[in-house]
This record gives C-alpha cells, sequence and structure tokens, in this order.
C-alpha cells in the first residue's frame, strides 16, 4: 500500500522541548520529524507534548507527569505549532500525520491535525484513546481518515513504516532513504536510548517483543544508515534541528 504519490526529498528534526527524567536521573530530548516529498507533501511524524503545558501550569501536574519528571524551559516554538513555524508551516500545511505510538509525548499535539489523515498501527489504533500517560485518556481520536498497518508498509518511495512491537504492543519506526543515498532509522522508543538493550528494555510494555523489534532495527543498519534513538541523550545534541535540514 503507497499512501502517498512522490519521494521523500528532505527531512528535518523538529526539537520539542527537552525532559528531565525521574529528578535528575537524565534529560531526553523530545523529537518529531518533518518531511517533504519532490511533490511539496509535508510528512509529520509525532507531535509532542500537549501545547497547553505553555499556558496552563496546572496541566503537568493533571496529567500526573511530575511521577515521571518535568520539562525544562518548555517554550513557544518547542510545541509541534511553534516548530513548525521556524520552517514557514502552520499545522494545517500538514498532509499526513505518523503516529509512532499514543504515548503523551508523542500525541499531546495530535488535534491540532485533525484535518490531515493518519497512520498507525491498527493495534495503537484500536485503543479506545490514545495511551497518553499511565491510566490517563484525556485525547480523544480525532476525526480523521485513519490508515491502520499491521506490516512494513511504504508511504511513498523513500519513507518505510516498520512495525516494532514493545514499548507498547502497536509501536511504529520508520526507514527513511534520502536522494543522496543516505539512510534514517527513526527508531523512535523501540529503541529509546542506547543503551535499553543492554537495560532488557526494562520500560517496555513487552521486554522481550521489544528485544526482536530492537534487533530487527539494528539489522538495517549499514553503512550510510543512521540510527536515531527515540531519547539517547548522548545523541540529540549532535542532532541538526529545524530549522537546518537533515
Amino acid at each position: 500500500m503507497v499512501i502517498l504519490p512522490g519521494r521523500i526529498e528532505r527531512l528535518f528534526i523538529l526539537d520539542l522541548g527537552l525532559f528531565e527524567v525521574r529528578g535528575g536521573e537524565r534529560i531526553i530530548g523530545i523529537p518529531a520529524y518533518l518531511m517533504q516529498t519532490d511533490r511539496g507533501q509535508r510528512i509529520l511524524i509525532d507531535t509532542g507534548f500537549p501545547p497547553a503545558y505553555l499556558t496552563d501550569p496546572d496541566r503537568p501536574a493533571a496529567d500526573g507527569l511530575p511521577g515521571f519528571g518535568r520539562l525544562l524551559d518548555f517554550r513557544p516554538d518547542q510545541t509541534a505549532e511553534g516548530a513548525l513555524a521556524l520552517l514557514g508551516l502552520r499545522p494545517t500545511d500538514i498532509d499526513l500525520v505518523i503516529l509512532t505510538h499514543g504515548h503523551i509525548d508523542h500525541v499531546g499535539s495530535l488535534p491540532l491535525f485533525a484535518h490531515a489523515p493518519v497512520v498507525l498501527t491498527a493495534i495503537e489504533r484500536a485503543e479506545p484513546a490514545p495511551l497518553y500517560f499511565g491510566s490517563l485518556r484525556p485525547i480523544a481520536w480525532p476525526d480523521t481518515t485513519y490508515h491502520r498497518i499491521d506490516t512494513d508498509t511504504a508511504v511513498c518511495e523513500g519513507l518505510t513504516l516498520i512495525p516494532t512491537p514493545g514499548h507498547t504492543p502497536g509501536h511504529l519506526s520508520a526507514l527513511v532513504a534520502l536522494p543522496d543515498g543516505r539512510r534514517v532509522i527513526l527508531a523512535a522508543d523501540a529503541i529509546n536510548r542506547a543503551s535499553e538493550p543492554a537495560e532488557a528494555f526494562a520500560d517496555a510494555m513487552d521486554p522481550a517483543a521489544a528485544q526482536a523489534s530492537a534487533a530487527r532495527l539494528m539489522a538495517l543498519v549499514t553503512p550510510g544508515t543512521t540510527l536515531i534513538y527515540g531519547h539517547e541523550p548522548a545523541q540529540w545534541p549532535l542532532l541538526p534541528k529545524a530549522p537546518r535540514p537533515w
């Protein structure tokens, strides 16, 4: 199933903030990804934290976030809308959204993109609402078109989605092939950080499945391929952020 015509031409990494885990255990970056095709279509992978975190100081506590950590100096340009603005774009300029999974730092701005079709695994969409955080489910699935996948899927030339269960049952990663021959694996939380395989994926909902998914992604790393972890503290400062392209 090819969802869009054309091929991937450019990739941008969106900086959606820094998060301190468990009182300083580590500080992680929150990424999203914007891709443009040779036909002018724009594809967004993940949407960051809820934009209400900028305006409502009580919202993180209501979401239970202090039990896990805190956002550090969250800025307007680190919301999905603000990060797109660095590229001269608005939410309405997005033609397709890909959701790696429904956790709070990936699904927080999803309601802003209700005009666009969403690609995700059938397992993830089978949840009555996005997983969000803990037992909370405050965000409803937008009333839009959903492309539910359960196997490797070419969105367009240069972008293949790979189901990688483990972190969540319906987790999704992506393989991007750029016109200059470079390849990028967007692992998302299939491999949260470089140390996670050695830690036996203790934070995953299904550690055994997570180990298998990680092994599959690592097998795709060939010369000219970069694997971008979901939240690797050492890698995050080294990655070019929008408006710089990859």
